[in-house]
């Protein structure tokens, strides 16, 4: 009985001291939390990169309103609207197609606090479609104020993993750009 006991613990103490297969234990305690960190990384870096590039989309289309290339350039609203959502369109339909992602939204004020009195939210692709066929592009004419709102709704990468940047517990976001400026004086054809 005693010689049973002892071979036992000596079995024990064999076991205790074996090291092998400790790295690969470790990795699996350790990858899950690393890969879920990683991913939230990149997820965070690509939003704040796709934002980035929505802002400059609006920037470079509201260009073409402020110097007045979008009102002499077209004969009706339609062409000019046209003109404006493939410029904006040209940009971001590396991040998917644009025409269930993106809406184009212009208006014209006379005074600074008509605009600041238009606290209108911005109108998104997945809005009704009477709020999307209500939507005003009215670049208007020289020095007048001009409010450019564009919202993309942009798809997260991985909605399950680490940061999820999603609204409402879908894979999606809206991200709303605007710009508001002063047309500049430009000649009329």
């Amino acid at each position: 009985m005693r010689c049973a006991f002892k071979s036992n613990r000596a079995r024990l103490r064999r076991l205790g001291g074996d090291r092998r297969g400790t790295a690969a234990i470790e990795f699996a305690i350790v990858a899950p939390v690393f890969l879920a960190l990683m991913f939230s990384i990149f997820e965070v870096g690509w939003f704040y990169f796709s934002n980035s590039v929505i802002d400059a989309a609006v920037a470079n289309a509201s260009r073409l309103v402020r110097t007045g290339q979008i009102q002499k350039g077209y004969a009706d609203d339609d062409e000019r609207f046209e003109a404006m959502y493939d410029e904006v369109c040209r940009v971001l339909d590396k991040f998917g197609d644009c025409e269930d992602r993106l809406t184009v939204e212009v208006s014209n004020y006379s005074t600074f606090s008509e605009l600041a009195a238009d606290n209108s939210a911005a109108t998104c692709a997945d809005s009704p479609p009477d709020q999307i066929e209500a939507m005003p592009f009215s670049p208007g004419g020289e020095y007048e104020i001009v409010r450019v709102r564009i919202c993309f709704i942009y798809t997260t990468l991985n909605p399950a993993i680490g940061m999820n940047l999603s609204e409402g517990g879908s894979n999606k976001r809206h991200l709303v750009s605007t710009m508001i400026f002063r047309n500049e004086p430009y000649e009329k054809n």
